[in-house]
């Protein structure tokens, strides 16, 4: 059993990390990967998993499942009445979550522990009991419906509590990506096809991702709440590996767990809004007119408790510690999240000079996503690289050669800039230096074909699938 209730959501503190020192002779775009590297080292999801799950097992006592920091207030689970588990894992970081928390967990093998793993690959071992679905991202594919079809059936055959507790523990370890890799409209007339168009046209509608989320929750089988609502009759308990800003939980994969706060008529006002309707495939376009559209789950309906094991302020939090122990006036500014590209560097190159008046080693850390926009969707679409590669070449134009020695690295926490295999890319105020070069950095950037372009150059930053999701960091040095 689960007690005393505790608040929907529960932050871990940062752990314990090792004294570092500024290395000897690395220039400042060495020292940015190496924020970058040691960041996504001190976050990984494994590290995360360890300090906020722990199991009590007392001699002749209850079984405990204890979660959260230890200097917070934990949630209690009580294993005892437990008789079976049931395991949705979803997402990017979904494979290291899983194995983590199995192996964190170590559940008796009389135990009757089964689940689902829906992520890009997976681990190199797989429980018996957890069938695989590869889901699509940034789109739906055959898997992704193939995975929420077989979620549905593992959590309607939760069986009913034997007594007035209960006797199931339902896990759901949420990353970003998941919202693709898991999806099933909720009128099964809807072909992937069509889901794929409706997809297609909220991306591209000009809405918010707000109002797209919304959208998605009141169409989705799986979204919204409804596998939530799904669980009920379990001890059910979210654990989330965050790429949504802070306080927006029900965003990560469209909210499956979690219950919605928006409605119906929210939806249909955003469908006129936008003009989306006349945008969509017949099917759909139905849907959304019949009695099918049906309010999502809301707080009172369902009782799930919830544990944040990490997000991005964690891995801007782990590179301004690092380097203040290098020596760096470090300062984290997020207010760009979301801007469109030049005005995020813009603002944070201006903000780097102001705070290098006063300071002579200065470290300004920016998490959160930005935007890269154009008239021509097809630029966007033929192009290489993605919003980090984008960002950093941007950047370098607007460094002064003869300025402060200023270094600037954004990438993606997953390991994937856009359509490329680059995680993001680091510049400094001498990778311009040559006009033809400067020249051909401009012509790259109007063709939306920065990365081969930071290849060339040897700028680009590689770390493959990181197996966590955490959003983008910019790192920003000057001395």
């Amino acid at each position: 059993m689960i007690e005393p209730p505790q608040p929907p959501s529960i932050r871990g503190e940062p752990s314990n990390r090792p004294d570092h020192t500024l290395p000897p002779g690395l220039g400042l775009g060495s020292i940015a990967r190496s924020l970058f590297s040691s960041a996504l080292t001190d976050c990984s999801v494994e590290r995360a998993v360890s300090r906020s799950l722990e199991i009590l097992d007392p001699p002749g006592g209850e079984r405990t499942l204890l979660l959260g920091h230890p200097g917070s207030q934990r949630l209690r689970v009580g294993l005892g009445m437990i008789r079976q588990v049931r395991v949705v894992a979803a997402g990017k970081a979904a494979g290291p979550m899983l194995t983590s928390v199995l192996a964190q967990l170590r559940f008796p093998a009389a135990l009757d522990v089964q689940g689902i793993l829906i992520a890009p690959a997976p681990p190199a071992t797989l429980p018996p009991g957890f069938p695989f679905f590869a889901g699509g991202h940034p789109l739906p594919n055959a898997a992704s419906f193939a995975a929420a079809r077989a979620v549905l059936a593992m959590l309607q055959g939760i069986p009913s509590p034997t007594s007035s507790f209960a006797d199931t523990l339902c896990l759901f370890l949420l990353s970003g990506g998941a919202s693709a890799m898991m999806e099933l409209p909720l009128d099964p007339a809807i072909s992937l096809e069509d889901t794929l168009a409706f997809h297609r046209a909220l991306v591209h509608s000009g809405a918010s991702i707000t109002e797209i989320n919304c959208v998605r929750k009141h169409f989705s089988a799986v979204k919204g709440g409804r596998l939530g609502l799904l669980s009920r009759r379990a001890a059910a308990i979210s654990l989330f590996v965050s790429d949504v800003p802070a306080g927006h939980l029900d965003a990560l994969g469209s909210g499956p767990t979690l219950p919605d706060t928006t409605t119906v008529e929210q939806c249909r006002q955003i469908l006129n809004r936008h003009h989306l309707l006349d945008r969509f495939p017949a099917a759909v376009r139905q849907f959304f007119l019949s009695g099918a559209l049906v309010e999502t789950p809301k707080p009172a309906a369902m009782n799930m408790h919830a544990l944040t094991l990490l997000e991005s302020g964690d891995l801007a939090q782990a590179a301004l510690h690092l380097a203040a122990q290098m020596g760096f006036h470090a300062v984290a500014d997020n207010a760009c999240d979301d801007w469109e590209v030049r005005d995020a560097a813009d603002y944070l190159l201006s903000r780097l000079y102001e705070l290098r008046r006063s300071h002579p080693r200065v470290c300004l850390v920016s998490a959160g996503e930005i935007t890269v926009a154009s008239a021509d969707s097809r630029l966007l679409s033929e192009g290489s690289g993605g919003r980090n590669q984008h960002f950093a070449l941007y950047a370098a134009t607007r460094l002064d050669p003869l300025g402060p020695y200023v270094a600037v690295l954004s990438a993606g926490s997953d390991g994937i800039d856009g359509n490329s295999a680059r995680a993001g890319a680091v510049v400094d105020q001498n990778s311009l230096r040559d006009p033809e070069v400067r020249a051909a950095a401009q012509q790259a950037l109007e063709t939306f074909r920065s990365s081969p372009f930071l290849d060339s150059l040897g700028a680009t930053l590689t770390t493959g699938p990181t197996g966590n999701n955490l959003r983008d960091l910019r790192i920003l040095l000057s001395t």
